[in-house]
């Protein structure tokens, strides 16, 4: 790997410093980095490039920030097949693989070669209004409908591969990826899955029901969202980056996507030390 493109939230307050150190130590190794204007002003040496040339002219990209700004990143590649690191300059950083103390490691690991490459599901969403298409859209961790001006619930009913699951009366659904399974679904009380599962997930945020538990759905469903009521105008979030309006009729058409995204780590990656460092997730006590 030659070519680094990076991405960086420069209004966290160590981005400058970061950056910096990122400038020298890819100097040192030979590596070229290019950029977009904002980031690019910040890291010395760097070439400014659009943003929709970016994918096409790295070998690897560099996001450095939180779980927003590696979202931010991977939206960037669209479906190119570029891998990504992510480096934490925030608070929590779940998907971000490395700190900024082992950011000189890591540029000497891309350098070389030897790094750990993970492969996670993404998905496609494609909203239509009678027989109007109104957009298309990619996740990485998931496709939320609900909220709105009100506190009123709405109706959605699930369908998959063309049978039905539930007509659910509640605040919203989330259908996430694995990779998405530690986010707002895990909030809203679903499990945590493998980011190598094949699996989709659904759940139900505040059910107006006992019975609605969170679904698991084979990594090849098909599933279709359908507005059946709602008394405000609702919301479609996709990973948190882009939004919809969306109202009662609307259809989601939600799947797996064949382009998915590539995650770089350290060879002493660990998933579970991940779970365990940053969700304080313990097994029994001893």
């Amino acid at each position: 790997m030659k070519t680094i493109g990076v991405i960086a939230n420069c209004s966290k307050v160590e981005a400058k410093a970061v950056l910096q150190r990122l400038a020298h130590k890819a100097g040192a190794l030979g590596l070229r980095t290019l950029s977009c204007q904002e980031t690019a002003r910040m890291l010395p040496g760097c070439r400014t490039v659009e943003p929709a040339s970016l994918a096409r002219r790295i070998d690897a990209l560099i996001a450095l920030g939180g779980d927003g700004t590696l979202l931010h990143a991977v939206r960037l590649l669209g479906r190119a097949d570029v891998p990504v690191l992510g480096v934490n300059l925030g608070a929590l950083g779940f998907m971000t693989s490395i700190t900024t103390d082992e950011l000189e490691p890591a540029l000497e690991h891309l350098a070389s070669g030897k790094i750990k490459v993970s492969e996670r599901a993404a998905l496609e969403c494609g909203v239509r209004r009678a027989r109007k298409r109104l957009g298309a859209f990619r996740a990485l961790n998931d496709v939320v409908v609900g909220w709105g001006r009100s506190s009123r619930i709405i109706t959605v009913d699930a369908d998959v591969d063309g049978d039905r699951i539930a007509s659910y009366r509640c605040d919203g659904l989330v259908v996430s990826t694995p990779t998405g399974s530690t986010g707002h679904s895990l909030s809203a009380g679903g499990p945590i899955m493998h980011p190598s599962t094949s699996a989709l997930l659904l759940n139900v945020i505040c059910p107006h029901t006992l019975s609605a538990r969170p679904l698991v759905l084979p990594g090849n469903a098909n599933l279709t969202l359908t507005v059946r009521a709602a008394a405000k105008p609702l919301l479609l979030s996709v990973d948190g980056q882009e939004e919809l309006a969306v109202r009662e009729g609307d259809q989601l058409d939600i799947q797996r996507s064949p382009h998915g995204v590539r995650f770089i780590h350290l060879p002493d990656y660990s998933y579970f030390s991940v779970l365990r460092q940053k969700l304080q997730w313990r097994g029994s006590s001893v």
